[in-house]
């Protein structure tokens, strides 16, 4: 597995565009977010989708799909943002949040006949230049935590040791230690009535 070290606060643009190419071309990555680390690939390459599913056992019939995006501006093209759900992600982002909205027709194949997409623009530079340079977003997942220890969920090293047999998964950014705690999620599907359906870092 090939590791790009980025410093979130002097994001190596070079690396970003080499691995916005390696997405380009079905890759997976591991990457770093606000919360805990993720598994990510282009959300518009439908075969990569599916491997990224099969990887954290999520089906895209009974799921609900997450996607990363760099603004707002790029999230209204995938996303319904009605004026109040906007004034939200003004306050709110970028932050730990997940934003349950309506799904826009935009969305890739795997999105089909889903009415909800999960919304999110992270506090952490990495991934927001990445969905910036790819010109889309990054459909997303974290990392599995189950029966891990601390060490093992926040440590590249550790991370990349465990994922290093899995071929489908080509890149890692190392952007330091992550965080063991995962994103809000809120339920903004009726923007006048903002639900949250899971604490996690983030508090509204």
């Amino acid at each position: 597995m090939k590791t790009f070290r980025i410093y979130p606060s002097s994001v190596n643009s070079r690396f970003i565009s080499e691995v916005a190419d390696a997405m380009r071309d079905g890759n997976l990555i591991i990457y770093p977010t606000d919360t805990i680390y993720a598994i990510g690939c282009d959300a518009t390459n439908q075969s990569a989708i599916e491997r990224l599913c099969r990887i954290k056992n999520i089906s895209p019939q009974k799921n609900t799909l997450s996607i990363i995006c760099s603004d707002i501006s790029q999230a209204s093209e995938y996303a319904r943002i009605d004026n109040k759900a906007y004034a939200v992600l003004r306050q709110y982002t970028p932050g730990p949040f997940t934003f349950i909205l309506p799904a826009s027709t935009t969305l890739p194949k795997a999105f089909k006949g889903r009415r909800q997409v999960g919304l999110r623009i992270p506090d952490n530079p990495i991934p927001r230049a990445l969905a910036e340079e790819l010109g889309h977003p990054i459909m997303t997942t974290s990392i599995p935590t189950e029966s891990l220890s601390e060490n093992e969920i926040t440590s590249p090293d550790e991370i990349s040791i465990r994922y290093e047999s899995r071929p489908e998964i080509g890149l890692l950014i190392d952007g330091g230690e992550g965080n063991t705690i995962p994103s809000t999620i809120v339920d903004l599907t009726d923007s006048s009535n903002p639900e949250i359906i899971r604490q996690g870092a983030g508090t509204i």
